[in-house]
């Protein structure tokens, strides 16, 4: 998508390997500047999606984004909704990529594609970049930032752009635990009575309603592209495949499970690929307060979306998972996902189990 810091940039794997002849021949004429000699990298770090640099001649580069190898839902890395979103999305909300041409035609590389903008600035995973390590600000203003911009996607008037198609916002949270206990059982190995608590716990405390707007469904620290010398603006948001009309608390329960402090287990903090340590991000409280006081939105009920945040994630790590075992990708950092699994499981249940 939109990319990410040069350091990520690997040479593209094995067995993710796709067809550079067959793909340039197909470009040419539909994608400018694609009859230029034309060298392919990998983006190395995400965990689904596969996102490759184009980049033809000495400096045009393009972004292409592909569904990740083996099976995965339906609704899930949908590179023809990402390009339905982008389209429009980017005349609205400026932190969207721009996207130059979808192809349907899973002949040329093995699946849809997506080809957009490169983006230019430094996403955060582990490890905090040079220039923010010595700005003892840099984890608040970023904060700040993550938090206003959410609230500013949430702003958008999707029906002006002509989105109110995209879903079904009536109903959203409901098919979401449905929808996510389904992709549970097709992916698991075994039974988990853990997992299947959580979903009573989520039937059980279904919200009776809920607002609507336009929903990213994956937003959180390492889907944040920011400025390389400035912590405080925000560049781009990635990975638009899961957008969608819903409950818009829904992405503060994501952002809430992926976001990690000092104070957290060792377990919750692998997950949340956020830099170790103690960098004065926001908590967890904080980041509800300034949500509601930039939207406006009622939070009482954050902890049901927080959960449901985690349920999420627990069972697109054991899709990943499921993926690696069965030999669809031979990436090693899945090796280990059912750990984090039954890490997840555990601080659900710690939620649950507390005062809400």
């Amino acid at each position: 998508m939109a990319q990410r810091h040069e350091r990520e940039l690997i040479d593209v794997r094995p067995d993710e390997r796709i067809d550079e002849a067959r793909l340039q021949h197909y470009l040419s004429g539909r994608l400018q500047g694609a009859e230029a000699d034309m060298t392919v990298r990998q983006f190395g770090g995400g965990k689904a999606n596969l996102t490759y640099l184009l980049k033809f001649g000495d400096s045009l580069e393009y972004v292409l984004r592909r569904p990740p190898l083996g099976t995965y839902a339906p609704s899930a890395h949908d590179m023809g909704r990402e390009n339905r979103v982008l389209s429009v999305l980017h005349a609205a909300f400026p932190y969207a990529p721009k996207v130059f041409h979808f192809c349907e035609d899973e002949a040329v590389i093995g699946a849809p594609f997506v080809i957009m903008e490169r983006c230019r600035g430094v996403v955060i995973r582990e490890s905090m970049p040079a220039r923010f390590a010595a700005d003892g600000e840099a984890p608040q203003l970023m904060s700040e930032a993550l938090v206003d911009t959410l609230a500013a996607f949430h702003a958008v008037d999707y029906a002006a752009l002509g989105l109110s198609e995209l879903g079904r916002p009536e109903g959203f949270v409901k098919r979401q635990v449905d929808g996510w206990w389904r992709r549970w059982g097709a992916a698991k190995e075994r039974d988990s009575r853990q997992v299947d608590e959580i979903y009573r716990w989520l039937t059980e405390q279904l919200p009776a309603s809920s607002a609507h707007s336009l929903v990213h469904n994956d937003y959180k620290l390492d889907n944040t592209m920011f400025d390389a010398d400035d912590p405080s603006r925000v560049v781009a948001i990635l990975d638009w495949d899961m957008c969608t009309l819903g409950d818009p608390l829904s992405d503060v329960g994501t952002l809430l499970t992926y976001w990690t402090g000092p104070e957290d287990p060792p377990a919750v903090r692998a997950i949340g690929s956020m830099p170790a340590g103690d960098h004065h991000f926001f908590s967890r409280e904080q980041i509800l307060q300034r949500y509601a006081q930039r939207s406006g939105r009622d939070l009482s009920n954050s902890r049901f979306y927080h959960v449901l945040g985690i349920f999420r994630l627990l069972v697109i790590l054991q899709q990943i998972y499921i993926r690696y075992v069965q030999g669809y990708t031979q990436d090693e950092r899945f090796a280990r996902l059912h750990l984090s699994v039954s890490a997840l499981a555990d601080w659900a249940f710690e939620i649950m189990e507390s005062e809400g």
